[in-house]
């Protein structure tokens, strides 16, 4: 009952879902969440028990798993026994367990139907497809909520076809498979959709191949990908898929993010997507946090798209990585914007008491729009909260030379 009253959003899913109570009256598992390898092992297992024919419940079984999870997270992020970290390491984890488990049904349905694809060298694809975590997911950064950022890569020969009996070729196979997943996280039934997924950052967006070859994707990086692009590079790694494509894939996002690049032209262009952003995204009444009455109790203060706000930090982070990590590599080594920061303050890039500023401040603003997603509000309070961090983002925004 304390539960629910602290948040509607967990109220809501009891009412929804009655079978979830069992999760709040079981103390020992609500307060002591697994590790990423238990979470995995717990799914195998309850999917194994199903038979591999029977889809409609493996899909009910996916979505309990997210939903008693889901909510165990909530109940220890809200009883404090949880802190902003430990609570997006524990969706992110829950999101590459489901992921993995998805794509191997993905994968079993594909090979049934087509065969398995090729590889250029003849050998068979097992799968030779990853998927790749952008934004929230790629930075380890999940929320309660949040939807999913993802770009499928594969390593198949193109001009070959699948070795079984409705035989077709691998673009055509590695689409389906892409296809199948998408169907597999997003379908509604009984028990909800597993995840929104957004696919908008794989190359040329919208208008792209659903899946992109290795090749296709690395040239596209290093040839035709806007800055923000690379950016967004800055946070992806692979989630689940194939060991040998996510380490050619782990080459080509070091050799794009890692280029030689003129620091005026890239502070020009990370300003300007900045700027695009505030104007289309930030609260109008207060220029996106950038007028005289910002500050002021009665005016809203967005904590992602406002000035001073979550999206300026990480833009800072995008930027650094972009600018120095070719004399420092090691920036490239983690995705997620808090061991950045603690690798631009190791290297000297970043005075370490605007360092500590950003991440605490970054995660002061996290832990804020966690509480509003619990309690099913948008991410905005008042004008008049976080006055010193804002302020002092906005200056360090301002000596990056940045505007």
């Amino acid at each position: 009952l304390t539960l629910c009253a602290a948040s509607p959003w967990i109220a809501e899913q009891i009412a929804r879902f009655p079978l979830l109570l069992d999760e709040l009256l079981n103390e020992g598992r609500l307060f002591n969440p697994p590790l990423a390898p238990e979470l995995a092992a717990e799914l195998r297992e309850r999917l194994i028990r199903i038979p591999e024919d029977d889809l409609e419940q493996q899909m009910e079984a996916l979505r309990h798993f997210k939903l008693a999870h889901s909510l165990r997270v909530a109940a220890s992020e809200i009883s404090g026994s949880l802190p902003l970290m430990k609570v997006s390491d524990y969706l992110t984890w829950l999101a590459e367990a489901i992921l993995d488990q998805v794509l191997a049904l993905a994968w079993r349905y594909s090979v049934a139907r087509h065969g398995t694809p090729l590889r250029p060298d003849g050998t068979l694809c097992d799968p030779g497809f990853v998927i790749v975590g952008y934004g929230k997911v790629g930075g380890i950064e999940l929320g309660h909520g949040s939807d999913l950022d993802l770009v499928f890569i594969h390593d198949g020969d193109l001009q070959a076809e699948t070795d079984g009996a409705k035989p077709i070729d691998s673009a055509q196979f590695f689409t389906r498979l892409g296809q199948r997943v998408i169907h597999l996280l997003t379908t509604q039934t009984n028990s909800g959709q597993l995840y929104d997924v957004d696919m908008r950052l794989r190359p040329s967006g919208a208008s792209g191949l659903l899946v992109s070859s290795l090749g296709a994707f690395a040239r596209y990086q290093a040839n035709e990908a806007w800055t923000w692009e690379h950016q967004a590079l800055v946070r992806a790694r692979v989630l689940t898929g194939s060991p040998d494509v996510g380490r050619e894939f782990e080459k080509v996002r070091a050799a794009v993010l890692g280029r030689e690049r003129d620091l005026d032209t890239l502070r020009a262009e990370v300003s300007e997507m900045r700027a695009k952003m505030r104007d289309n995204l930030g609260t109008r009444l207060t220029a996106a946090g950038r007028a005289a009455n910002a500050f002021e109790a009665a005016m809203p203060f967005d904590l992602k798209q406002d000035a001073g706000g979550i999206v300026d930090i990480e833009f800072m982070v995008q930027y650094a990585a972009l600018a120095w990590s070719r004399a420092h590599p090691a920036l490239l080594q983690y995705t997620d914007n808090i061991r950045i920061l603690e690798g631009l303050e190791g290297a000297g890039l970043l005075p370490d008491a605007d360092a500590s500023l950003l991440r605490e401040a970054y995660k002061a603003y996290r832990s804020a729009a966690h509480r509003q997603a619990l309690q099913k509000q948008a991410g905005v309070v008042s004008g008049d909260q976080f006055h010193a961090q804002r302020r002092e983002v906005m200056r360090i925004w301002t000596q990056m030379g940045l505007s």
